[in-house]
């Protein structure tokens, strides 16, 4: 090629036109010289000498590979000396000073003074402070008040004694106040209960305050009063008078059973009872206006105007068609339920299982043992269950066995009359007796995994004349019927309740006839 200088001198030059693909003497003299390493290192400066030092040593390996090797170690090396100097230079958890904020000088001070709650002695809000006279005395401590009046109340699930506790009554009046009322309270003082407490002056500051006064309704007929007297607490009774009549409340349905009730003054807690006894003989759904309700419950009120809701005691419903219900509730051999006027009581079936929250996880059947590992009949069904869970009687009966049975381990066997007889299996423990009678859902014992069994659980069988059976092919249903003397007492207090005026007992509403609800509505 042919070129010029700036001076205008030709240029004479060779092209040459060799690269990587070409070949030749030149080019592969001029890679080896520039690919050989003493040349290639001869003008780079220190800094690249250890870079490229570093990277041939790999100083910061993988641990995740080649463990154990001389690499690794090394690399384990390096993380540990990293970590001793991350913790070597850290600043540590010593606080940081700050610098405190200035205190104000007198003027700044009495230019915010205004703005200030403080006493007038020392100026209030004019900034002028008044000098204390001779008059004035400096007291070694402040004043107590001599008297303190405080209101309390029982909680839920509360007693009287946490409730002094807690307004500040010293445990030694605590103690002294339950036992001399623990025999008119009972099992517990009503929660929502008022307490009017006054405590006194105590001697020192380090001592409790003396209960001096203490005042509240232990029950509905009777409120206690506590004083001090001579340093000593003191109790009065006062007898309240309480009218002890039932309540009857009739009415006809509207739109809704429930709302009708309520609305001709029946306490929530009485209607509720009330659909529930109705609920066994009436479809609840095909309740419709014109149907009339009958309703007695008990009801005690006092003649402070104080009122506290019984249990249901009667129950009847009247189809507009003509249809009636007439449920009473009776105690018979020791059983408390509801028969109908005719002396016949509810019909109770078997429970659902005999365990609260039992899953079933194995059937009646052939099945391969989880323990013998061979095929073989299980006599029963399983119910899974927490360890512990109580096991109940599926209906009445009486104790046949109850002891240690073998493969079942802690075993207990009703007998139900007719043939018919029920056992549990695998308990923790044994709560029933041989000979006892059981009533339906009564504690027999508890969930364990006694015997051969690979875990908590309850082993149920049913057996027909000594024969197991499948325990999902029988029902039990029990009908009690009332005969003789128990019939003629029924049908007695059923008559008598029958013939209860409709509303508050009279004797009670000329006592607070402002407070007498409504008694009759849709």
């Amino acid at each position: 090629m042919k070129n010029e200088c700036p001076g205008g001198s030709p240029v004479l030059f060779q092209d040459s036109q060799s690269g990587f693909q070409q070949g030749g003497a030149s080019v592969s003299l001029w890679l080896a010289d520039s690919l050989h390493p003493a040349r290639a290192t001869e003008h780079r400066d220190w800094r690249g000498r250890v870079r490229d030092w570093a990277e041939d040593v790999n100083l910061v390996p993988d641990l995740g590979q080649n463990v154990g090797s001389l690499t690794w170690f090394r690399g384990l090396a390096t993380c540990f000396g990293l970590c001793a100097t991350a913790l070597y230079l850290s600043p540590g958890f010593q606080p940081v000073p700050g610098a405190p904020e200035p205190l104000l000088a007198p003027a700044q001070y009495d230019e915010v003074r205004s703005q200030m709650i403080t006493p007038l002695a020392l100026g209030a809000d004019s900034g002028r402070r008044m000098g204390a006279t001779d008059a004035v005395q400096p007291l070694k401590e402040t004043p107590e008040r001599p008297q303190i009046e405080l209101n309390a109340q029982i909680g839920s699930s509360d007693t009287l004694s946490r409730a002094l506790s807690r307004a500040g009554v010293s445990s030694g009046d605590v103690a002294t106040v339950t036992s001399m009322v623990a025999g008119d309270i009972g099992t517990g003082v009503k929660p929502g209960t008022r307490l009017d407490i006054i405590l006194g002056r105590r001697a020192s500051r380090v001592s409790p305050r003396p209960l001096d006064k203490l005042a509240f309704r232990a029950r509905l007929d009777l409120a206690v009063e506590f004083n001090r007297v001579g340093g000593v607490l003191q109790v009065t009774r006062m007898p309240i008078h309480v009218d002890n009549t039932p309540l009857r409340i009739q009415g006809v349905v509207g739109d809704s059973i429930y709302r009708s009730a309520r609305a001709a003054g029946t306490p929530p807690k009485a209607v509720q009872a009330f659909l529930r006894v109705i609920a066994q003989q009436v479809d609840l759904g095909s309740i419709g206006a014109g149907d009339r309700y009958d309703i007695i419950t008990e009801y005690r009120r006092a003649e402070t105007g104080d009122v506290e809701v019984g249990d249901l005691l009667y129950a009847g419903f009247r189809r507009a068609s003509g249809r009636a219900v007439d449920m009473l509730k009776w105690t018979s051999d020791g059983r408390t339920e509801w028969f109908e006027a005719s002396g016949v009581g509810e019909k109770r079936g078997v429970l659902g299982a005999p365990v609260d929250g039992g899953r079933m996880t194995s059937n009646f059947g052939m099945r391969r043992h989880p323990i013998l590992g061979y095929t073989r009949m299980h006599a029963g069904i399983d119910f899974a269950a927490r360890y512990g869970s109580p096991i109940y009687a599926v209906t009445d009966g009486v104790v046949a066995f109850a002891g240690r049975h073998g493969g079942h381990g802690n075993y207990v066997r009703i007998q139900h009359g007719g043939g018919l007889a029920t056992g549990y299996a695998h308990m923790s423990r044994i709560a029933a007796v041989p000979g006892q009678r059981v009533r339906r859902g009564q504690v027999i014992g508890y969930v364990g995994s006694s015997g051969l069994s690979t875990g908590p659980h309850l082993h149920y069988e049913l057996y027909r004349n000594g024969q197991v059976i499948n325990p999902l092919s029988v029902k039990f249903t029990t009908t009690a019927q009332l005969t003789g003397s128990d019939l003629v007492a029924f049908r007695a207090r059923l008559a008598q309740l029958k013939a209860l005026r409709v509303g508050m007992p009279v004797s009670v509403a000329q006592a607070a006839p402002t407070a007498a609800p409504t008694m009759i509505g849709k």
